[in-house]
């Protein structure tokens, strides 16, 4: 009886301390959520404001991109401090903790990513949501004094927060902050503050007006032999993310070896982006979200399309334009997927959507996030195919990743990565270990 009466106590005990972490987590998840959903929806209410004054005949000012670019890259140098490290400094603090994120992150990548939309530079938008989020959640977490390990998952739920409400898209914005860190590992100890961030942002952005574009559900004849299809459009997908990724990197390595000075940088990039203007139009400026919805609807478009799509954003986020990279992506994986659906002999809309959510799959190393993001935007129906897109995208897209501060915990391999070394280490890393890991992209 005592032993029961032991055992029971214990029992008790532990679901007490397990209920008090789980309210303090999603009252602290709750509070991420809510600042992500505002600073959100001040971030697209003014995105969608400056695109719409732009495209309505004020096409021109593509022409000021350089003198903008000059600017942002002035103010970031001499400014910005570790500000400029983006996406990745939020990452590399979760990892390993060092010192607060810094505050100006937020303002200078919402005034950032504002002028490189309006001036039509060709950039996203979750990178300033992350980055907002991530700020204000520290700040707050700097205020309510948490404990570096607590702090780790207070930057978590910003990230699911961010996601979630940007795209809104709850729950694979708290699966995708889970994800993304690492490749082979998810944080299961964030779970219940990532998801009620996620929700909360989504829920409050839409309290506040904003609202996300609306896909067709899709109810496609899902056989295996569309399947077998879907896989091999999914094997491009992965390897245009990984090219992608590769692109980008390497001219952002290459302007920072020939400019030295990085305001000029920008500049170039302005000066190129004016260029491609004059050659092929506007259509592939800021979001493109006019070709995007083509694309979902099921007009056939050309390889062309997503390829010059390709090329605007590798140089505006290559040499330094503020803003995401995931829109743009999402457009290349739905205009590729428009273009391959002939060839492939399937239909133009699954494979549009399947792309769109594929191609970010490689680039970010996010299967489970994108396939889940693909049931919430087109529908349970699709599920299958857009799973079957999104594993064999981010199987064959290698260890490259949009963020370079993503650590390697387990290779695609199978094999154990020892230490854990960023993405953007990880050809070194290997080359130092090569009895311990076999040779993979």
């Amino acid at each position: 009886m005592d032993t029961a009466l032991i055992r029971w106590r214990s029992y008790a005990t532990e679901q007490v301390s397990l209920l008090v972490r789980l309210v303090r987590w999603a009252l602290l998840g709750a509070l991420s959520g809510a600042l992500a959903g505002a600073a959100s929806w001040v971030f697209l209410d003014g995105l969608e404001r400056v695109t719409h004054w732009r495209e309505d005949g004020r096409q021109w000012l593509v022409y000021l991109l350089p003198i903008v670019g000059l600017a942002i890259g002035v103010v970031y140098h001499y400014f910005g401090g570790r500000s400029r490290e983006g996406n990745n400094l939020l990452l590399d603090e979760i990892h390993e903790p060092t010192s607060w994120v810094p505050q100006r992150m937020a303002p200078m990548v919402l005034v950032g990513t504002w002028l490189s939309h309006l001036f039509g530079a060709s950039a996203g938008r979750e990178g300033t949501a992350l980055q907002m989020s991530g700020s204000m959640s520290d700040a707050l977490a700097r205020v309510i004094r948490l404990s570096a390990a607590d702090r780790r998952v207070m930057l978590i739920a910003s990230l699911a927060g961010g996601f979630g409400a940007v795209f809104g898209v709850p729950v694979a914005g708290a699966v995708f902050a889970l994800e993304v860190q690492s490749i082979g590992r998810m944080r299961f100890e964030a779970l219940v503050p990532a998801l009620t961030a996620s929700i909360v942002g989504d829920r409050v952005l839409r309290a506040l007006g904003a609202k996300h574009s609306l896909f067709d559900a899709l109810s496609p004849h899902v056989t295996a032999s569309v399947l077998l299809r879907v896989a091999a459009a999914g094997l491009l997908f992965g390897l245009v993310g990984a090219a992608y990724s590769s692109w980008v990197h390497s001219l952002k390595a290459m302007l920072a070896r020939r400019v030295p000075w990085a305001p000029l940088r920008p500049f170039i990039g302005g000066t190129a982006t004016i260029a491609l203007v004059l050659l092929f139009g506007h259509d592939y400026q800021g979001l493109s979200s006019p070709l995007t919805a083509r694309a979902l609807h099921g007009d056939h478009l050309g390889f062309a399309v997503f390829a010059l799509k390709l090329l605007f954003t590798i140089i505006a986020i290559g040499s330094g334009f503020i803003g995401g990279e995931v829109t743009p992506l999402f457009m290349m994986g739905a205009t590729l997927g428009s273009a391959l659906a002939l060839p492939l002999g399937l239909d133009g809309q699954l494979l549009a959507a399947v792309g769109f959510c594929a191609v970010f799959a490689g680039a970010a190393n996010t299967p489970i996030a994108c396939a889940i993001m693909g049931v919430e935007l087109f529908g349970g129906a699709a599920f299958a195919p857009i799973a079957v897109g999104c594993v064999i995208a981010y199987a064959f897209s290698g260890h490259r990743s949009i963020y370079t501060s993503q650590r390697v915990h387990t290779a695609k391999s199978g094999h154990r990565a020892d230490g854990s070394p960023r993405v953007g280490e990880w050809q070194q890393w290997r080359r130092n270990r090569p009895d311990r890991e076999p040779q993979q992209g």
